[in-house]
């Protein structure tokens, strides 16, 4: 069923009842401008446009997807492989390989009408940290306004660190979530709050069972904007009587973590266990 209420009639009839736009109609066959495509139901992210590039042949088009952005099932026929978003399923069109027009020879080909575009300027991103990353990834996605989130490691010296050496105290890190979202629905005061409203902000040591520094409250600000609405908001929070122990830190390199940490929860059927939303900003 629709998530977005402003769908038009062809949009609907190409998402959900797998109709194919005529080629060379649609608004994004021939665009070249910077940026993320994202589905136009649910608007999470589906491709780069770095990813993007000029088959000829009608339609967007692009030889690489964002990481588990897309889901790929034979067609009833076995002629074709039909991609759909991998978050709720609309159709979005058709993938093939073998056609070498790119160094990777694959070719997703999708309808314009199923795509939305987010320029370059209006991706904002943040990285948090707030205990085990399966949970706090698990809640960010159900944010409105993101539209991609990664979870992984940052803070330490390390250069690309397992999950072992991290729960292993060896490398500094702690465990982190990259998010990306759309100025245009959302920003990073929101996004903050949300980050402070689904944790426990005061535990020191930790979050809930899990005990280690790399498990610990954290914002790693990537610009002097984001640190001032940081401590602006930990401000808010004093001023509550909370005694706040999320640092914020000056943001260091991310590295995301091994596939199997990604998406946890929605892989594996199972939900959070120390993290919960509770509204504590008005």
């Amino acid at each position: 069923m629709p998530t977005n209420p402003n769908l038009t009639e062809l949009e609907k009839k190409v998402m959900f009842e797998k109709y194919t736009e005529p080629a060379f109609t649609g608004k994004f066959t021939d665009s070249k401008l910077e940026g993320a495509y994202v589905c136009k139901n649910c608007h999470h992210l589906l491709y780069y446009s770095k990813d993007k590039f000029n088959s000829y042949c009608g339609w967007p088009s692009f030889d690489d997807e964002a990481f588990e952005a897309v889901k790929k099932i034979p067609d009833a026929d076995g002629s074709r492989t039909e991609i759909l978003c991998n978050n709720c399923n609309i159709h979005l069109g058709h993938v093939f390989t073998g056609e070498k027009f790119t160094i990777k020879n694959l070719r997703h080909c999708v309808n314009s009408a199923s795509l939305d575009f987010i320029s370059q300027e209006n991706i904002g991103s943040i990285v948090v940290g707030c205990g085990c990353f399966w949970g706090v990834q698990h809640l960010f996605k159900k944010l409105e306004g993101v539209i991609f989130t990664s979870v992984g490691y940052s803070g330490g010296d390390t250069e690309n660190p397992t999950y072992q050496e991290v729960c292993n105290y060896s490398t500094g890190h702690y465990e982190v979530l990259q998010v990306l979202f759309d100025k245009n629905k959302t920003d990073v005061e929101k996004v903050l709050k949300y980050f402070f409203e689904i944790h426990d902000f005061t535990q020191k040591d930790g979050q809930g069972p899990d005990i280690g520094q790399q498990y610990e409250s954290v914002i790693f600000y990537q610009s002097e904007e984001e640190k001032q609405i940081a401590e602006q908001l930990i401000l808010a929070l004093q001023s509550k009587g909370y005694d706040v122990a999320t640092e914020v830190l000056p943001a260091k390199t991310f590295y995301p973590a091994e596939d199997y940490h990604q998406n946890y929860y929605t892989k594996t059927g199972k939900s959070p266990y120390c993290h919960i939303y509770r509204k504590i900003f008005e």
